[in-house]
């Protein structure tokens, strides 16, 4: 008898979304210069959340003039005084976590149940992570007096919108910068809360300034000549567009941008694990995740045993209703990101390869796409190449070592990779080979605020995270 899932919907109460919302600049909700704004949408069910000021350059310019004034105060705060506030920072983020992942659920459309027991957490953790370290900067490896370079300007995407801020916020603050972040089109709202957060935490007007809109406004920041530092998560193009705008100028730049991970099975590997982590390698946060494991690398000899038994998981994947914590599979950020996925999966039909998802019935509305496979693929499919930030795996099949690391290098990026298997030594050779910024042995998608984070290649450069991620806010 097969017993089928209640529903456990979290409830919607302990969240108080304002009909419109300003830009947050030197401590104070304002609307914009021009007076335009935007809707924000919940994919799960495209109803307007609520209203957001849309930036322009005036804008911009009025963050970054509150940032540029607050500096000279903030920077000059020992240490163990900005930990203080950045301490305070990380307790009211735990004590209203339950509201914040219900927020973000719904701005974001992904589950509750990773919301609320993956993001929130980490947040949490990287401002009591970089609080630590705001009074040992001498310490830190850059030199006995590192100093912090001034107004850092923040371009975050859509997919981890709390959990991007924090990455770049708390080491920014903790290094005795000031901030202006613009956080993306379609989930502007946890950025907005976190705002709230900085006043109830008491943080100095103009130390950190949030300014919502299109990629007009990312620009105004990007190019600002009073920006010290640009630090920016999102796609290759718009990356390879940043760096042409900021070379030639004194600011420092990170790139955190797109990937096409390899997860790569031998066939000593614990079977069954090796399965769930594969599910959560691409499956997690719909597979919109820059290091998703979205091509999946199998030993030959043990393919055919990988294949039935990831279907016989993927048919027991709930995808529904984001706020049930029961569902797995939540919906798709946006239409835009929806036809991206449904595009380069009609593609990987076209160029031959086999799909396969399991029997799912989608919500009328909303942005909804099936977990998809495709197998008999080969290096030259677009599903092998491209990134489809979405939930679509890749199936190829290798037969030594020497193959696996060659087809998993075989790509433009070099963000993560994952590695299965029983035997140390072939652990630690594949991760000494493989071209990627993190290398997952017998897991995936496990993140530590101590642990940098960063790409080779056409996946960006710089790091985020642990010590490595406070020389980007230092001039060393």
């Amino acid at each position: 008898m097969t017993f089928e899932y209640a529903p456990a919907p979290e409830s919607r109460a302990v969240v108080d979304i304002a009909p419109s919302y300003g830009l947050f600049i030197d401590g104070e909700f304002r609307e914009a210069a021009a007076g335009k704004v935007f809707k924000t949408l919940s994919p799960s069910t495209e109803e307007v959340l609520s209203e957001v000021a849309q930036a322009d350059a005036a804008d911009v310019e009025a963050a970054v003039k509150a940032a540029r004034k607050a500096f000279s105060g903030w920077s000059a705060l020992p240490g163990a005084e900005r930990a203080k506030y950045l301490f305070r920072i990380a307790r009211i983020i735990q004590e209203r976590s339950r509201e914040l992942a219900v927020l973000e659920t719904l701005d974001n459309g992904k589950p509750i149940r990773e919301t609320r027991d993956t993001d929130l957490p980490l947040v949490a953790a990287h401002f009591f992570y970089y609080a630590g370290w705001a009074d040992k900067l001498d310490h830190a490896g850059y030199g006995a007096d590192p100093r912090p370079l001034g107004v850092a300007g923040q371009v975050i995407p859509w997919n981890f919108p709390l959990l991007m801020l924090a990455w770049k916020i708390a080491p920014a603050l903790a290094t005795g910068n000031t901030v202006v972040l613009k956080p993306a089109e379609t989930t502007p709202l946890s950025a907005l809360f976190f705002a709230d957060i900085c006043r109830q935490a008491g943080l100095p007007k103009g130390v950190v300034n949030i300014i919502t809109g299109d990629g007009a406004a990312g620009a105004a920041l990007v190019e600002h000549p009073d920006v010290n530092k640009v630090a920016f998560t999102g796609s290759t193009a718009v990356g390879k567009a940043i760096a042409r705008k900021v070379a030639g100028t004194n600011k420092k730049l990170t790139l955190e941008l797109g990937g096409k991970g390899a997860n790569i099975v031998f066939d000593d590997a614990p079977l069954d694990q090796a399965v769930e982590g594969i599910v959560n390698g691409i499956f997690f946060n719909q597979g919109q995740v820059c290091c998703a494991g979205s091509r999946l690398l199998v030993q030959e000899s043990v393919a055919e045993e990988v294949l039935d038994a990831l279907k016989r998981r993927l048919g027991t994947l709930r995808l529904g209703d984001p706020l049930d914590k029961n569902t797995d599979i939540g919906a798709i950020n946006s239409a835009e990101q929806l036809a991206r996925i449904r595009a380069l999966a009609d593609a990987g039909e076209a160029e031959g390869a086999e799909r396969w998802s399991p029997a799912c019935e989608l919500p009328s509305s909303g942005y909804w796409f099936a977990p998809t496979l495709f197998t008999g693929v080969t290096q030259a499919h677009r599903v092998a190449r491209e990134e489809i930030f979405g939930p679509v795996l890749s199936v190829l099949t290798f037969r030594t070592p020497d193959e696996a690391v060659e087809k998993a290098n075989n790509t433009p990026y070099g963000l993560s990779a994952g590695v299965w298997t029983e035997k140390g030594s072939r652990i630690l050779w594949m991760a000494d080979q493989l071209r990627a910024g993190i290398v997952w042995a017998n897991t995936f998608n496990k993140f530590d605020p101590a642990s940098p984070f960063g790409g080779y290649k056409e996946s960006g450069f710089g790091r985020e995270g642990g010590r490595h991620g406070l020389e980007a806010y230092l001039d060393v």
